[in-house]
């Protein structure tokens, strides 16, 4: 009753200012940002004021602020001057030749912090100018008469210049934040926890109780830019947020562009997080609505996909084909992501690998042993075979001749197996990984990665054994071929369903072998 009887008194107080000569300027009886050069009438300006829609106040201005703000000539007036200064000097001479309230100083503080991160500058002499904390001392004395939006800024750009948070000032404007926290609009508690959850980390305070409130709030989050920011920037510290945030991007999907999609779809897969519905929706309208994607979103599409490990052999076939021509322009790093992810999703296009088959050979000396090393294991994750593979493999070997010595063992374990797929693995590479020095080292390793690592190296000794006729050794000795324990594979329902069968067929498990564990790396 009482917040009703505030809201009468202010629209009548704001009748009475509008009730003004003709002679006054409506530019300043409107909230500012809004242009009018026509001379006012009492009955534009009441209708000026009733079709602003709470929508236009999104900034985070209650309504006295919008009139503060727009009542006062001087202060507009000053308002500007400060938001078009250049340079911190000039942001000063304000204390010295005006008498400041602690809005204005709360401004300046924050033009302050913005100049000082377009340029670089250095904060700390800033932090210790005695006019600077002249501002801090004008904020701190009337910190409850400090606007919402400008409290916000205010403690945003105290952060980003450095200030010490034992400070009192400090302490002081966090904790007005804290008390006010219920009365900040919803896009303003996006926009600190976003803020503060790159400055400040998870751990900080404030963040928490940031975060419980748009938790509570979550009904008035619009937009699809406010729903982006808080899934890619604050969706990972708060797991009941980020669903939240899931239903709402589902209901928005049809509204996104490329990049929100795109960004999306990266903090899913930061997240490991796979929601179907929203994924399938999202991939929908990707295909449906989207003809023409630029590299940078192609790219980061495929790897969201990969990461996720979601299949929509569309939306794939609709990033190969719009990758293909820009093939030719990639740099080694985006070629190479690039491969490994429909590697990952073991999705092969053969135009566009052949393109980087041809890429690989005609840029050959722009590729590092490391780049040639992903597309060979990429290659094999598809067995792929390039058209032109003579002069591929030519390639691949010349490039890598005296270089193997250099690799980590993991990787040119992975090498050797990789060209063993492919039916390229020459005697040089066979006796670099079979040689006892070598898988001594790996043998003596008892981690699960290690027993995948002997796992490959016994393929690669019945590459060597069965499909290398003029190879000579050395070979795995007979104890390392036996003495490979189980890597803790799970069986499956269909292998547990398809044994019953067999042995129901056979009469009795008695009459058959299962699970076989051969010398060669193979399990039957």
């Amino acid at each position: 009753m009482a917040a009703c009887l505030v809201r009468r008194c202010c629209w009548r107080h704001l009748g009475a200012f509008l009730s003004t000569p003709s002679s006054v300027p409506v530019s300043l009886l409107v909230p500012a940002g809004k242009v009018v050069t026509a001379r006012a009438l009492p009955q534009a300006s009441v209708t000026l004021l009733h079709t602003s829609s709470p929508s236009s106040w999104a900034d985070g201005f209650s309504i006295k602020e919008q009139v503060e703000d727009s009542g006062n000539p001087e202060h507009k007036v000053m308002g500007g001057l400060i938001e078009t200064a250049t340079s911190p000097q000039e942001l000063f001479q304000f204390c010295e030749l005006h008498d400041l309230n602690s809005n204005q100083a709360s401004l300046i503080i924050t033009q302050l912090s913005r100049l000082a991160a377009e340029r670089k500058l250095e904060t700390e002499s800033i932090l210790q100018d005695e006019r600077f904390q002249q501002l801090i001392s004008i904020t701190d004395s009337q910190i409850s008469q400090v606007w919402n939006n400008a409290l916000v800024n205010l403690l945003k750009s105290l952060y980003s210049l450095g200030m010490e948070s034992s400070k009192r000032e400090m302490q002081s404007v966090e904790q007005e934040v804290l008390w006010r926290l219920r009365r900040l609009t919803f896009r303003q508690l996006a926009s600190l926890a976003e803020f503060l959850a790159i400055k400040q980390g998870k751990e900080n305070k404030l963040l928490s109780e940031v975060i419980k409130k748009l938790e509570l709030r979550w009904t008035e989050l619009e937009g699809t830019r406010t729903v982006v920011t808080l899934m890619g920037k604050v969706g990972p510290i708060s797991p009941t947020l980020m669903d939240r945030l899931e239903d709402k991007a589902l209901e928005l999907a049809e509204q996104f562009n490329p990049d929100d999609i795109r960004k999306i779809m990266l903090a899913l897969a930061y997240q490991n997080r796979r929601c179907i519905p929203l994924l399938r929706a999202l991939s929908y309208h990707l295909i449906q609505k989207h003809p023409e994607l630029s590299l940078n979103i192609l790219m980061d599409l495929i790897f969201a996909y990969g990461k996720l490990n979601f299949h929509q052999p569309q939306v794939f076939q609709k990033i190969a084909t719009d990758l293909h021509p820009h093939v030719a322009t990639m740099t080694p790093i985006e070629l190479t992501r690039c491969i490994r992810s429909f590697a990952l999703l073991k999705w092969l296009s053969l135009p566009l690998f052949e393109a980087i088959a041809q890429y690989a050979v005609d840029n050959s000396e722009q590729l590092s042993v490391t780049h040639l090393c992903s597309i060979i294991l990429s290659f094999a994750r598809l067995n792929f075979q390039p058209s032109g593979s003579e002069d591929f493999f030519n390639m691949f070997h010349e490039e890598f001749q005296g270089q193997l010595d250099n690799l980590e063992p993991h990787v040119l374990i992975d090498l050797v197996w990789s060209l063993c797929v492919l039916q390229q693995a020459k005697a040089p590479y066979l006796q670099r990984v079979l040689a006892p020095n070598f898988y001594a080292r790996i043998q003596e390793d008892q981690s699960l990665k290690a027993q995948h690592l002997q796992l490959k190296l016994l393929h690669i000794n019945a590459t060597a054994r069965l499909e290398s006729p003029g190879y000579k050794g050395p070979f795995l000795p007979t104890e390392m071929l036996s003495s490979l324990e189980p890597t803790g594979d799970k069986v499956t329902l269909l292998q547990s369903s398809l044994q019953e069968a067999l042995a129901g067929l056979l009469g009795s498990q008695d009459n058959g072998r299962f699970n076989i564990r051969t010398i060669y790396g193979w399990h039957m």
